[in-house]
């Protein structure tokens, strides 16, 4: 059952409310710190057959070493336009230079409208030493890896290097190059130097194999991806600017969906993208790391959607007359009929080509287990299709659409989030809080548990986030939200918590501060809000107010009519002593508290304002 905040007679207008009602079978008081999700059945499609797994041994000791003997090396002096080198293994013709065996190979000089090609033996390892370069092709790849077993890119200590393309890619042979360091092996860069790629007509650099990154300095300018990798994509230790025309990191695999993943441990990352910042197919975790991420030209450049525009909704099979209005119906009552006030004004269908413009990305599971990101995002700051898993670190995000959103389930296990602007907060068919601090600041819902999978965002912008299995937001009640601690402060212009579904709160401290206008409450669920330990204190609007359906520690709701926001609300016992102290920034018409110290069955005194009244915890 739903308890709802009706109209009495005193000042302060106590609720009237259902009995108590049990929680939702997959719901259970939890605390600690989990990593599954075995109480929620997973509901996404489009990543069941993705199988990938990040192994324990990613990066191998060669990865990391950065050394090399002069004296037992090839070294190359690039002429402008030819080169010399004493080694037969390298073949020069012109400007064009041909490593056909192992070895470890240094490069110096200039080498204008050139090609480094290595096209050694399929079992061979060779390492390029890059030492003060500067190599240019007019009409392909600086650097092409055509057959080896793995090529090592080397950053001489001290060295800056400059590897371009002219502004177009022609074809050389049956394998289509778009890159200014293009690979069909695998392919690792290491060192203590400088290197930067510019690629005005495609990839900056692209690994037909495994791309791996363990130190050096990179800053990457290119029309399409910046690093793009079709096994996987590791990196660590490595400082990292990109400003790409596509995605910034981008990782791939079409045909076989145990690969395309992304794994970064540390480092420092500086990518603007208008497409993706970060993008896998399949998988990120990342371990650690400094993060700055601006897609799309930002949230300002987001789709604006708020609740704001609540009138528009009163249409014929949209909500009906809320708070007593000139369409009819009781405070709080659901709407009537069909989902017709909810229509998709600004279909995700006439997006379908538009370029993806989210900061991190991932059709499986995210992971974070700790890292600095600032991520301002014209659509979600992270998203993933299936899973999202916070374990630790600092996010400080703006976005035009969701901050964070997954398809299945959020698991906020630590670390902080502060969100400054978005549509929505968290959004997730489940979504469970169990530490950390949470600050959300929404257009929209602060956390929304939708009725189903989430059409926002794919291919752009969002689609009015189009929930449920009609293709309309109302209609599906079987997600879930659990905050079971940590510290979660909501201010929302739409619903502060809206569950499709049930609600159980059993620790930590909720606050949440909504409007007074619209279709919106302080909690909006189908099912059930239960609250069994914790704070929370809510205020809002009456319109369609609810307050929780089952409480096992005292509970106050009351309407307090329409207050302004920096109102103080300030709640004391029988003896005068003061239990709790709040100002809402926003405007409000409702207060809901609850907390251990409030006892059931005892009398309290609410001043709001300059309104006084007793009420009596339920």
């Amino acid at each position: 059952m739903k308890r709802k905040i009706v109209l009495l007679v005193a000042v302060l207008l106590l609720l009237t409310g259902c009995g108590k009602t049990q929680s939702a079978d997959n719901h259970e008081q939890v605390s600690g710190i989990v990593n599954d999700t075995d109480n929620a059945e997973s509901s996404v499609e489009n990543s069941e057959s993705i199988t990938a797994e990040i192994p324990s041994d990613i990066f191998s000791d060669r990865d990391f070493d950065v050394g090399y003997n002069e004296d037992e090396s090839a070294v190359i002096l690039l002429q402008d336009t030819t080169a010399e080198c004493a080694s037969d293994a390298a073949k020069i013709d012109g400007s064009t230079i041909t490593i056909i065996d192992e070895g470890t190979y240094i490069l110096r000089g200039n080498l204008d409208d050139g090609m480094i090609i290595v096209n050694a033996e399929k079992d061979d390892k060779t390492q390029l030493v890059l030492d003060g370069v500067v190599i240019n092709s007019d009409t392909s790849a600086p650097l092409y890896i055509l057959q080896a077993d793995k090529v090592f890119v080397t950053l001489a200590p001290n060295s800056t290097n400059y590897l371009s393309n002219g502004g177009e890619f022609v074809s050389i042979d049956e394998n289509n190059i778009d890159a200014a360091i293009f690979s069909k092996e695998d392919l690792t860069f290491n060192g203590e130097g400088h290197l930067e790629i510019t690629s005005p007509a495609g990839h900056g650099v692209v690994s037909k194999d495994s791309l791996i990154i363990t130190s050096g300095t990179y800053v990457i300018s290119s029309s399409s991806h910046g690093l793009c990798g079709k096994d996987e994509i590791c990196i660590a230790n490595a400082d990292v600017t990109i400003n790409a025309g596509k995605d910034g990191i981008h990782a791939e695999n079409n045909d076989d969906l145990s690969l395309g993943y992304i794994y970064i441990e540390s480092g420092i990352y500086d990518i603007t993208s208008e497409g993706d910042g970060i993008s896998a197919a399949t998988v990120i975790e990342i371990n650690g790391g400094t993060y700055s991420i601006i897609t799309g030209g930002g949230s300002v450049n987001g789709e604006k959607q708020s609740s704001e525009n609540w009138g528009d909704f009163m249409q014929p099979g949209g909500r009906g007359g809320m708070g007593g209005g000139p369409m009819g119906g009781a405070p709080g009552d659901k709407p009537m009929g069909g989902t017709g006030g909810f229509s998709d004004v600004n279909s995700s269908d006439s997006n379908e080509n538009s370029t993806s413009i989210k900061g991190i990305k991932a059709s499986g599971d995210i992971t974070f287990n700790g890292g600095t990101f600032v991520v301002d995002s014209a659509d979600d700051a992270i998203h993933s299709n299936s899973c999202i898993t916070v374990n630790g670190g600092e996010f400080t995000v703006a976005t035009g659409d969701d901050a964070v959103h997954a398809d299945d389930t959020l698991i906020f296990n630590s670390g902080k989030l502060d969100v400054s602007t978005s549509y929505e907060g968290l959004e997730a068919l489940h979504i469970f809080v169990y530490d950390g601090e949470i600050t959300l600041v929404t257009t929209d819902d602060g956390l929304n548990a939708a009725g189903g999978t989430d059409n926002s965002g794919f291919g752009g912008f969002r689609g009015n986030d189009m929930f449920g299995g009609n293709g309309g937001r109302v209609g599906s009640s079987e997600g879930s939200i659990t905050i079971a601690g940590g510290i979660l402060n909501i201010t929302a212009s739409g619903d502060g918590i809206d569950a499709n579904g049930t609600l159980l709160i059993s620790g930590g401290k909720t606050i949440v501060c909504g409007p007074t206008q619209g279709d919106t409450a302080t909690l909006d669920y189908d099912i059930s809000a239960e609250i069994t330990g914790g704070t929370f204190i809510g205020t809002g609007s009456s319109m369609m107010a609810q307050t929780f359906s089952s409480a096992s520690q005292g509970l106050i709701s009351v309407s307090v009519g329409n207050q302004n926001g920096g109102t103080k609300i300030e709640l004391t016992d029988s003896n005068g002593n003061i239990v709790l102290q709040h100002t809402p920034e926003l405007s409000f018409a409702v207060v809901i508290l609850t907390m251990p110290e409030i006892i059931s069955g005892e009398s309290y005194t609410l001043n709001v304002g300059t309104v006084t009244g007793n009420v009596t915890a339920e």
